[in-house]
């Protein structure tokens, strides 16, 4: 077992100094074991390791439900610090189990010291079901993960210290890989609801849309709640239905425009029951705007490939250059898939290229009015360079109504 180079040494029974029993271990397919100090909830959960560099916003990555069946190594190493709130909270469907089945932190939690924080970190991780490790070198991890891949895994915690970790191993070795996995049934809304909220503003809190002048309906797939408030932000009234609505359902809801979630997951998994329909609604032309799995999607409707990526995008300090207006934004991303762009058709133009591989992150549609991005134009968290592509699906729905 990997041993923590930073744990302090107890005394022994016998009067000497002994390592103290690691009350967490995160133990990778390949058989390797790390043990830490646990935190949240008890128990033992499976899932694909990835790192996420944002420095902030632990809140809303650890309730984004792209997350789902992921553990989360955060290479940031104060998590926690500031607490917990209502109002960070980026699911819709607080009902369901979280998505996010783990997380790994450099350093022990501390208490809160933020005037927001309602609650501590560690109890809102043991109410959300996620189980934590703590004291280990994230870099080391890391480091693993961008050479060799995201691994899957079992993170455990037991404060009595005591594993079976010939079974964990065993447990470890036997998952699945992501590719061909649909999670988005885990995350989805199990009924249609209209959305009015607005973005939150200081000393005010979160608005509501009373003025609506377009009609978006939103495909949800694990949508994240900024999204549906910066569209309600600019006067659009937002219905939000189940990944498994027909194009029926949703064209009988009469939209100006249609928006296609992010979500976790294999898109050619979800995509053979969420392709048909995009297909059908973009036969239709209707104004559509994809992010993240819905960019996925999208592309896979009109003919390209999707791939697994070696270690994925996650974080929120990724350079973007958007080529239809030369400039270089700094996004938030969370994909462990990508569009392939050797595999777009002729109607798909590439609009938005990572500046740190290279991999696709943007295309429009040049005989129908759709585009999408593979990054997170809302942030929350991250910085709010790409909001402007809310105000391009306005301009789109605008001009189709003339």
């Amino acid at each position: 077992m990997a041993k923590l180079q930073d744990q302090a040494h107890g005394q022994a029974d016998d009067g000497g100094w002994a390592e103290p029993r690691a009350t967490a271990l995160l133990v990778l397919a390949d058989g390797t074991v790390l043990e830490g100090t646990g935190v949240g909830a008890l128990g033992e959960a499976p899932g694909e390791v990835c790192f996420n560099t944002a420095m902030t916003g632990y809140q809303e990555i650890l309730t984004d439900p792209s997350y789902a069946g992921q553990i989360v190594t955060f290479t940031f190493p104060h998590i926690g610090n500031v607490g917990v709130n209502d109002e960070d909270v980026e699911t819709i469907n607080m009902a369901a189990s979280s998505g996010v089945r783990g997380v790994i932190l450099h350093t022990a939690v501390t208490d809160p010291s933020n005037y927001r924080s309602s609650r501590h970190f560690d109890l809102w991780l043991k109410a959300r079901g996620i189980v934590g490790l703590t004291g280990i070198d994230t870099r080391a991890l890391t480091a693993l993960i961008r050479q060799k891949g995201m691994p899957n895994a079992i993170i455990a915690h037991d404060p009595s210290g005591s594993f079976d970790v010939e079974a964990l191993k065993r447990q470890a070795a036997a998952l699945p890989s992501m590719d061909g996995l649909d999670l988005v049934p885990m995350v989805t809304t199990a009924q249609r609801f209209d959305w009015d909220e607005t973005s939150w503003a200081w000393s005010k809190g979160f608005g509501r849309q009373e003025a609506p002048k377009r009609h978006v309906v939103a495909i949800d797939y694990g949508v994240k709640r900024n999204i549906l408030r910066l569209l309600a932000d600019r006067e659009c009234k937002v219905t939000v239905v189940p990944a498994t609505a027909t194009a029926e359902d949703i064209l009988a809801l009469r939209p100006d425009g249609v928006f296609l979630s992010n979500g976790p997951g294999d898109p050619a998994a979800t995509g053979e029951y969420s392709v048909p329909v995009i297909r059908a609604l973009l036969d239709e032309k209707i104004p559509t705007f994809g992010i993240c799995l819905g960019h996925q999607m999208m592309a896979l409707a009109v003919g390209a490939k999707t791939a697994k990526m070696h270690q994925g995008h996650h974080g929120a300090n990724h350079p973007v250059k958007d080529f239809t207006t030369d400039k270089v934004e700094i996004v938030s991303m969370n994909h462990g898939f990508a569009v392939d762009r050797d595999s777009l058709p002729a109607n798909a133009r590439e609009t938005h290229v990572s500046l740190f591989d290279g991999s696709n992150c943007g295309i429009a549609l040049t005989d129908r009015p759709a585009f999408s991005v593979q990054h997170h134009p809302e942030a929350s968290p991250g910085p709010q360079d790409s909001h402007y592509l809310f105000d391009r699906f306005v301009q789109l729905m605008d001009d189709n109504k003339r």
